[in-house]
């Protein structure tokens, strides 16, 4: 990745958060570590169809990329129009999907694709900061979209989620990442039980 690259998305990631604090929670993209620990969870191999919620200017969205099977398959929603926008004009791969729109239209937005759910749901939009019944829409229609096996997986900066996760998914499994500013929550959802470990568990610190 580019030093101007680098540069153009942290200024407009910083401009934005000054106009829309509630929307992004932190005035710089995440840390690598964050990064590293919200990826570290996913099948490669397995994983076809990837959803991302709140992109920003596409740090987790590169690595994602960085890192798919060939054949696989990302779709990016983006609520805000300069983030969307700087991510069609960036990020050039034939494999993303750029959606200007609330997580909300989830259901809607795959039927149109002709996707029948997704392997691999991400997620940094804040939670905590919507109103109720958009959080509780959104985690709901999350559930309903995931494949066999398929996992959501969330980082936030406040724990207030915790709750909601859990009574929209039969697992939740909780880590913590220091090495972010601010530190991050972050949680694997599964709409089945597990029968392995979560890697997540045993690694609470990050980094």
């Amino acid at each position: 990745m580019s030093r101007s690259r680098n540069g153009q998305g942290a200024w407009l990631f910083a401009t934005n958060f000054l106009k829309h604090p509630n929307m992004l929670g932190s005035v710089i993209p995440s840390s690598r570590y964050l990064v590293h620990e919200m990826l570290a969870v996913i099948d490669w191999e397995r994983g076809r169809y990837f959803v991302e919620y709140g992109p920003g200017v596409g740090t987790v969205t590169r690595e994602l990329l960085d890192r798919m099977h060939p054949e696989a398959k990302l779709l990016v929603i983006e609520l805000n129009r300069d983030f969307a926008a700087y991510l069609k004009r960036k990020v050039r791969d034939p494999r993303l999907i750029v959606y200007e729109g609330s997580a909300g239209d989830i259901e809607t937005v795959l039927e149109e694709l002709g996707w029948e759910g997704f392997d691999y749901g991400l997620s940094g939009i804040p939670f905590s900061t919507l109103p109720a019944h958009v959080r509780d829409d959104i985690l709901q229609k999350t559930r309903n979209c995931l494949r066999d096996d398929g996992e959501f997986i969330v980082f936030q900066f406040s724990n207030k989620v915790f709750p909601h996760l859990k009574t929209a998914f039969d697992t939740v499994d909780k880590g913590f990442v220091l090495r972010n500013i601010p530190p991050a929550h972050c949680y694997r959802c599964r709409a089945e039980i597990a029968s392995e470990p979560m890697p997540m568990e045993r690694r609470a610190a990050g980094g």
